[in-house]
């Protein structure tokens, strides 16, 4: 259930970071206005909430990994709202860094290092 728990947590956090990028992005270079200004820093302050609802207590590593969560949820976001086609190296980049958040964050610790 941890990991589940986690992987919800990401998904939420890249919403909220990505979605929050992208509604300031609207406000200042689409002229949209104040509003969807506002919404986008509220929208990553909710991020910077979520991600600290994470089981793992480590800071870096939480980070570290949602780093790569970023980078696939981004292109997923451009895909889905502003219909960017990402091409074949965008989609194989984004695979490389969702293995690296799986290392980072779900390959058992040892008590050596």
């Amino acid at each position: 259930m941890t990991v589940a728990k986690s992987l919800i947590l990401f998904a939420l956090a890249a919403l909220a970071e990505i979605g929050g990028a992208w509604l300031v992005w609207q406000g200042l270079r689409e002229h949209r206005g104040l509003l969807w200004i506002g919404g986008g820093v509220a929208a990553l302050g909710l991020y910077g909430v979520i991600a600290t609802l994470q089981p793992d207590a480590e800071f870096g590593r939480i980070l570290a990994a949602y780093g790569g969560v970023f980078v696939a949820g981004s292109l997923l976001w451009g895909m889905l709202v502003d219909g960017y086609r990402p091409d074949r190296w965008d989609v194989v980049g984004a695979l490389i860094c969702l293995v690296g958040v799986a290392v980072i964050m779900y390959m058992p610790r040892s008590l050596i290092g």
